[in-house]
This record gives C-alpha cells, structure tokens and sequence, in this order.
C-alpha cells in the first residue's frame, strides 16, 4: 500500500478517535465511531488475502450494527428528553442500547462472537491496532455514560467477559486468537469497575495497552503466529524469549510485574464497595486466563523443538522494525508494580 494512502489512513483513525474524546453531542460521537471503522477497513484487507477479506467483512458487519443501534438509542433519548447531550442519557431503554452496542463495539461477551475470528484473519500489526486503538473512543463513551447505566448490566457483562475470555482461550492454537480472547478478559476487568471509579478504568485500559503492545511486537519480531513455533524460537533468540515469558505472565497478572497492579485495585475496590463475591468469580476466572498465558510460557521456555515439527520457521531473522516501541512498552510491562501507590492516589 501507498505510503501516502496510510498516512491517510492512520490520520483518519487519530481524527475518529479524537472527535469522539471531544464530544458531548451523540451525532458527533457516532460520526467519530464511523470515521474510525471506515479508516481501518482498507487497513484490515490491504493483503488481498480472502482470510483478511472475511475478517474485514465480519468486522464492518459487527461495527455497522452496533453504529445503526447507537443512532437508534440516541434518538429514542432525545426524542423522549429533548436532549442529544451524551450526559443527559435518561431514557432506560436508550442507556441499555447504547451500553450493548459499545459493548458490541470493543468485543464484550455475550456480543463478542466477531472478535476471535476477525483478529485470526489480520496480520499482527493490524491486530495491534484492532486490540489496542480502537477500544479508545468507545471505552471514553463508556466512561461517559456509565453513571445513567443499570449498574448490573455493566457487572454482568464484566464478569461474563472475563470467564468467557478465559474459558474460549483454553484450547486455542493461534496466538492471535488467544490475545482476542485476553481482550476480552481484560476489557471485563475494565468495565466491571467503570461505575464505581472510572479513573481505576483508564488505568487498566493504560496497562492493558501497554502489555498488549509488547506482546504483538515480540511476536511480530518473532514472525510468529502459532503455538507450534513458539517452541523453536528458543533457539534463536533466547533474550527475547525469556523476556516474552514474563510478558505473557504480566498479562495473567502475577506479581511481581506490571499487570498485577490493575486486578489488585479492582478487587480491592469491588470488596471497598461490599461486592465481594463479584470478586471472588472474577479472581477465579483470572485462573483461566492465567492457564493458556502459562501455556504459551511452557511452549517458549520449558520446551525443546521436537524434529517432527511440520511448521515453516525463518531460522534466521531479518530484523526490519524500530525496536523502540518494543524497548518501551516492554520495560513498562515489567517494571511499573513500584508505581502502584502513585497510581492509586491519581485515582482516589
């Protein structure tokens, strides 16, 4: 692809995602939604590939009706108040629309039937973008409008989400479908807390982002798409492997690294507001997340590349990409746990 039709692109992604930041009218925040979804498709089947076709079929699909719904919602509501503030969402039946189309949006269970496959069919930088960027601008209408939401909606979907993102990754073989499935896991961390204390969900949005980050780039710099190969790349490069395991363990949430910090404040604040049994299920099904994240550990460091291995592996790479990003988002993933008592006065 044209390096100018990207820089197009990428530009109407920025310009979509902060036109939603910056509104307070629903017909822009939908405008922005759409500008962003529109911008990505070229993006999501710039291969050709009829995998990546699909993907983007079913993802321009998913985002068309959870956009017709908002629309839908948002005039229902100002038809009934007068009112198109998103800060003046009243309506019963609108809050709850709207609230299952965002959470159609980003990929929240029951509705997140669309996420594993979608991501399965785009390469890994495009499925950085697709787990990290374009959650922003609905998790900020989430943010906005979760004080007019019935509160057992949002616990609902948060907690179905993390055992669902934990119990669909289970078997799975595909590393991108396994970092879909701990999307989903992780955006019901997000959403059960964004209630309570909203700024505690920026907080892990931030984490989640960060982490998430890491992991694509290593993967990327491993050309890696699968379990199988995982197991060879120990040979290689065994730096990168060692540090892509406590990568991978951030994303459980063991301590002593980065991604421990957002679960404890949640569970923490979930038993602050006499829920303590939301956050016994959700502990519990962090477990199973954390067994597919130990999995993909086993297969990089506690395993020997077997001679019957059918699978293409580049034994040489050719390193192409800025390791920048990669240096950063790595150290982030793994030294931030001291900041915890700073980010929890940020978010008091």
């Amino acid at each position: 692809m044209s390096p100018y039709v990207i820089t197009i692109l990428v530009s109407s992604l920025g310009l979509g995602t902060t036109l939603t930041f910056m509104s307070s009218h629903w017909l822009l925040a939908w405008m922005g939604l759409e500008i962003n979804t529109l911008a990505i498709l070229p993006l999501m089947a710039q291969h050709h590939h009829p995998r990546a076709v699909e993907a983007t079929i079913k993802y321009f699909l998913a985002q068309a009706a959870a956009a017709a719904t908002i629309l839908f919602a948002s005039t229902i509501n100002a038809w009934t108040t007068g009112e198109w503030n998103i800060h003046c969402l009243m309506n019963p039946i609108a809050a709850t629309l709207v609230t299952m189309a965002l959470a159609l949006k980003v990929g929240l269970a029951p509705v997140h039937f669309w996420m594993p496959p979608v991501m399965q069919g785009l390469d890994l930088p495009t499925g950085l973008i697709m787990a990290t960027w374009q959650k922003l601008a609905p998790f900020a209408l989430i943010i906005q409008m979760a004080p007019f939401t019935n509160s057992q909606l949002l616990i609902m979907l948060g907690t179905l989400s993390v055992f669902i993102g934990g119990w669909g990754g289970l078997n799975q073989t595909q590393l991108r479908k396994i970092l879909a499935y701990s999307s989903i896991a992780h955006l019901g961390w997000m959403i059960v807390i964004v209630q309570f204390k909203p700024q505690l969900t920026i907080l892990t949005l931030i984490t989640y982002i960060i982490m998430t980050s890491a992991t694509f780039l290593t993967f990327k710099l491993m050309h890696t798409t699968k379990i199988n190969t995982l197991a060879t790349s120990w040979s290689k490069t065994p730096t990168i492997m060692i540090i892509a395991t406590l990568a991978l363990l951030s994303l459980g949430g063991l301590p002593p690294l980065t991604g421990f910090m957002p679960k404890w404040l949640i569970l923490q604040e979930l038993t602050t507001q006499e829920l303590p049994l939301i956050a016994t299920i959700m502990a519990l099904s962090a477990l199973l997340s954390l067994y597919f994240y130990m999995r993909l550990c086993y297969s990089m460091a506690l395993t020997i590349s077997p001679n019957t291995n059918n699978s293409l592996t580049p034994w040489r790479l050719h390193n192409t990409q800025n390791m920048m990003p990669l240096t950063i988002s790595m150290t982030a993933t793994l030294l931030l746990l001291p900041l915890t008592p700073l980010a929890q006065a940020l978010t008091n």
